[in-house]
């Protein structure tokens, strides 16, 4: 699509943006592909916005994720950011807006589907990101990246939980006012061939045990057992 250059066209991009851009211009460089620039040397593609795009979207799903849930532990804030934050997910967000359309390919990505393929549209999903971020701030940029993607937050926060014991078993101890599940850990075993043994208390009281060949699957296990005691 490389005569969508226009500024009617891309007024038209930011309309299902929902971002009023100041400097257009800003646009138009995240919509343009690096296959589009290797044809007209006088335009430069949209990767140095991708980047910037990149690390805001992070950042802002990163902080969302820390604000919404206390009780996640590193590795389950770390897998649930990962869940949104990816090409499959930042691209299903790309088609949901309608941005292929209006991303300038060079004949042959234009020709071979590029305005379908996914790295090409999570790339520019994230330039655009970039580029609201460098025509109004981080703040605006924060609230787009949350507003954009809030149908992929919302569902990929119930598959997390669903599939993590120990979140669920979190979460409900936390409904119930019963504070932090606790963890007595021990193992059997050479150093080769380890069994892990858990077990874990909610307010004093042993409520699930577990075992497994590694830490987290005894934990684990000893959560879901808990989850069924105190359920």
């Amino acid at each position: 699509m490389n005569s969508l250059a226009s500024e009617a066209t891309l007024r038209e991009c930011a309309t299902l943006i929902g971002y009023d851009f100041g400097n257009i211009a800003l646009l138009r460089l995240a919509l343009t592909h690096s296959s589009y620039s290797a044809e007209h040397v006088d335009e430069p593609s949209n990767e140095r916005l991708e980047f910037l795009g990149d690390a805001v979207v992070g950042l802002v799903l990163a902080e969302e994720m820390f604000r919404r849930h206390p009780q996640f532990d590193e590795g389950l804030l770390t897998d649930l950011r990962k869940s949104v934050v990816n090409a499959q997910t930042l691209a299903v967000a790309a088609r949901r807006l309608g941005i292929g359309r209006f991303i300038r390919l060079g004949r042959g990505e234009q020709n071979g589907g590029g305005a379908e393929k996914t790295s090409i549209l999570a790339n520019a999903f994230e330039a655009i990101i970039g580029a609201v971020f460098m025509d109004a701030g981080g703040q605006v940029a924060h609230e787009l990246s949350l507003r954009l993607l809030a149908p992929e937050i919302a569902g990929a926060e119930p598959g997390l939980k669903d599939l993590d014991p120990k979140t669920q078993l979190q979460e409900l101890t936390a409904e119930k006012s019963l504070g932090a599940p606790v963890y007595d850990l021990r193992d059997e075993g050479p150093a080769h061939d380890k069994v892990f043994f858990a077990e874990v208390s909610v307010d004093g009281r042993r409520v699930g045990a577990g075992t497994g060949r590694t830490k987290k699957a005894a934990e684990q296990q000893a959560a879901a057992e808990a989850i069924d005691t105190l359920s």
